[in-house]
């Protein structure tokens, strides 16, 4: 804790230099454009004329958040002209610069919608689903019909290139080693955890996805494949405005959600509120299939199973910023979440080994009651140093996580070569607990005689990671810790501290750079109590990133990027300890494995700004994947994290088509090369496939103001490690309508129509296979209703992202 705390001299002195930085400033012309609804336009360009003449003298373009600044020019009378498509242009009034260090800040300028294309208002409501911008691509959630009931994990798992396994796992553009951020703070949380988390977070409160392939140096270097980062939405209205919700679901079994969403703008103060509830319906059907081969005899297991239960998850949010003035501002937030899971597991298996003299037969039935819990605080400055957009900024958070999970195991076993019955009966309680802490400075400051930024930053990060699992049989009426399995006590302690400095600037008409390093110290210990097995751990890593683009034709981008990254064993994943799952399989850490490092290159080829082909090529060193193991003798089956060496190559295409002035569709393909190289006993396994994905979706507006989405997604055969996956593909389709001058919304979704939404693959290991085939049950009919309400007007809010970016490891992403 001493290392945390020895941070806070690391912002006071960050605060120190940046104010030392800022004694020579030159004078700039700076504002910010807004539409007519208040929200910042992320799109044209700002022109400086003579006032005399209007004739132009230079220009600069809207950035992504609506700003724009301007080198203030020589002594004289100007203006300055605002021009975006699809809005009328217009000229402030003009001003006179007096003299060297001139600055001005013109406020916040509202542009109005050109009466020309208001006739094409149908175009503006079918906004494409997917942008593909210079270092990401942002996919919209936010007023879709698709949102209405759904959750953060649906949405999640239905985005371009993205694949979430049944462990929770996600893999982009065929490639593992994701990391999940929330508002630009990761999620600490092993992939099952991850996954009960997102279940529980309703999509009606996401703005967009930004799946982000090739992360500057500037973010986190966790997360070998890139980052996923989940904006949520944000108030952009003064005096109190909100809504409430609620819906129904049933995929043979009921569900509901309901919610409020509460936001506040009086004076200085930024306020909000969510609270969010739903029990939904969980259900899964699978069949599995093993062939052990033990010196060329084959023994066969066979079992099949379904599992039924409910999942009750509350969560809130409550944040609120004081703007100290004009530049300045303080704020705070919390965010509450718990989920609570009561499910059966029912499943028949058949061993058939020539050892025995007939087959055994297990019936097992597992009762699962699990337990989430987490809270997580940040503290957060922002501040304007002056008006060439030089800014600072820190972040202060604190979280904490809890997950106990008790488990009835009940194992009946009989043969058909002898009347007795084995009966086995045990007890897990696993509780295990993570405490966060994290804090980071980021100050930025613009040049703009060279249009250039240069960024500076410092975090670090202290986690504790705290897994405990016991074993109980009964004796009579009384739960007694069972004597012949033993418990487990395993604690992982985590220091990372990092630095960054990140430039960008335009070199000529033609080509931007953006240029970045990034250093990260990482002292960790795990220590296994019960094996009295300590091992320490202490490594610097570099992390360069480069990105260049060039500006062909106006019709015609190129994009090139390159990053290195890392991605951490997850701390489950080094405790050596054997866990059960059931009576043929378990699961064991491997304190041993190391991180995996990859290499990316990414081309972003964009024509006509609207089609976009990417190419990608990643090369992953000690690449952290599942390796089954079989041990014929016993018909078991372990599964344990190694260190292997994999290779992807993928090209992506974006092509959206206006099919009409009410029908807009979103195209996109992507193929991926995968090639995994793993070492088993001595001898190397190669499994490399051509993978196809597609994703298409329509958005059409029907009379009477009625709108329809169709989404379609496949996903061809394609490997991860040893396993072999097999096509799936689904559909959706969802009808939009709203009522009361749009305060009321009323959704109407079918999801996974066809049902073919089922998981199915394959191993083969020495001659021993495994194949399983799984269905979640994503079939459902789903109602929602929402209620908008509100009296103020718009302004734009400044919810900030924090610092948590540890939290993925916890969950496993």
């Amino acid at each position: 804790m001493k290392k945390f705390y020895h941070f806070l001299l690391l912002l006071a002195a960050l605060a120190f230099l940046t104010q030392a930085a800022l004694a020579q400033t030159s004078g700039a012309l700076t504002g910010l454009v807004v539409d007519d609804k208040g929200a910042p336009l992320s799109y044209g360009t700002v022109a400086l004329l003579k006032a005399s003449d209007a004739s132009l003298l230079t220009g600069t373009a809207i950035d992504l958040e609506g700003k724009f600044t301007l080198k203030a020019p020589a002594p004289g009378k100007y203006l300055l002209r605002i021009s975006a498509m699809g809005f009328a242009n217009q000229d402030l009034a003009p001003f006179e610069v007096t003299g060297a260090g001139f600055s001005k800040d013109f406020g916040k300028t509202a542009l109005k919608q050109d009466s020309k294309v208001l006739k094409e208002v149908t175009i503006n409501n079918l906004r494409p689903a997917v942008d593909v911008q210079a270092d990401k691509m942002v996919v919209s959630v936010e007023g879709t019909a698709m949102a209405a009931g759904n959750t953060a994990y649906d949405v999640l798992t239905k985005s371009p290139g993205v694949w979430v396994d049944q462990d929770g796992n996600i893999q982009l553009n065929g490639k593992q080693g994701v990391k999940l951020m929330i508002d630009g703070k990761l999620t600490y949380l092993n992939g099952k955890q991850l996954q009960t988390m997102l279940q529980g977070m309703p999509a009606d409160n996401l703005k967009n996805l930004e799946i982000i392939a090739n992360p500057s140096s500037k973010f986190d270097a966790e997360g070998t494949a890139g980052i996923i980062n989940i904006n949520l939405k944000k108030n952009t209205m003064t005096g109190l405005n909100g809504s409430v919700y609620g819906g129904y679901q049933n995929n043979t079994k009921s569900g509901a959600n309901g919610g409020l969403n509460l936001n506040l703008k009086q004076g200085k103060w930024s306020s909000f509120a969510t609270v969010d509830v739903a029990q939904r319906p969980k259900k899964r059907t699978f069949t599995m299939n093993r062939i052990y081969n033990q010196e060329g005899e084959n023994s066969y297991l066979t079992s099949s199973g379904k599992e039924e239960g409910t999942t009750f998850a509350p969560s809130a949010r409550f944040g609120t910023d004081y703007d100290l003035n004009k530049n300045h501002s303080l704020g705070a937030s919390v965010n509450l979440a718990h989920s609570r899971t009561n499910a059966g597991v029912n499943t028949n298996s058949t061993i058939v080994d020539p050892k025995e003299e007939g087959a055994i037969f297990n019936q097992t039935t597992t009762h699962n009651r699990g337990r989430f819990n987490s809270i997580s605080f940040n503290a957060h400055y922002t501040g304007k140093l002056d008006t060439l957009g030089t800014t600072l900024s820190g972040d202060i958070d604190v979280a904490r996580i809890s997950d106990t999970s008790p488990s009835d195991y009940l194992n009946n076993r009989t043969f058909d070569y002898k009347p007795n019955t084995e009966t086995d009966f045990f007890e897990t309680v696993n509780p295990t607990s993570y405490q966060i802490y994290s804090a980071k400075a980021d100050y930025a400051r613009s040049f703009p005689s060279i249009k250039g930024k240069l960024e500076l930053g410092a975090k670090v990060s202290y986690v504790e990671s705290d897994n405990q699992i016991d074993f109980f049989a009964k004796e009579g009426s009384q739960r007694v810790p069972d004597a012949n399995r033993p418990g487990d006590h395993f604690i992982y302690d985590e220091n990372i501290y990092a630095g960054y400095t990140n430039f960008n600037a335009t070199l000529n008409s033609r080509f931007t750079l953006q240029a970045g390093l990034r250093a990260e110290y990482t002292d960790s210990k795990g220590n296994s109590i019960p094996n009295q097995r300590v091992t320490p751990r202490s490594y610097l890593d570099w992390f360069p990133s480069v990105f260049v683009q060039q500006k062909v034709s106006d019709n015609y981008t190129i994009g090139y990027n390159y990053s290195r990254r890392i991605f951490r064993p997850r701390y489950s994943n080094l405790n050596p300890f054997r866990f059960y799952i059931d009576a043929n399989t378990y699961a064991e850490g491997n304190p041993y494995l190391r991180p995996e490092y990859t290499n990316s290159f990414q081309v972003t080829q964009t024509f006509r700004k609207n089609y976009n082909l990417i190419i990608g090529y990643a090369h992953t060193k000690d690449d952290i994947s599942e390796v089954p193991t079989f041990y014929p003798e016993e018909n078991k089956m372990i599964f344990q994290q190694s260190n292997v060496e994999s290779e992807t190559v993928n090209a992506t295409l974006v092509a959206p088509v206006t099919v009409s002035s009410k029908w807009n569709m979103n195209n996109n393909f992507t193929v991926a090369h995968q090639i995994y190289n793993t070492l088993v006993d001595g001898k190397t396994l190669r499994n490399a496939q051509t993978m196809l994905m597609a994703q298409i979706s329509n958005n059409i507006l029907l009379p009477r103001n009625f709108k329809l989405e169709v989404n379609g997604s496949y996903r061809g055969k394609g490997v991860f490690n040893v396993y072999t996956t097999k096509p799936a593909g689904w559909v959706d389709v969802a009808v939009k309508r709203s009522f009361l001058k749009e305060q009321l919304e009323v959704n109407l979704a079918l999801t996974d129509i066809f049902r073919t939404q089922v998981m199915k693959g394959t191993s083969t290991v020495n001659g021993s296979s495994n194949m399983i085939d799984m269905y979640h049950h994503g079939q459902s009919v789903r109602l929602n209703l929402r209620y908008r309400f509100n009296k103020g007007e718009k302004f734009e809010m400044k919810r900030r992202n924090g610092s948590l970016d540890e939290v993925n490891r916890a969950s496993g992403n």
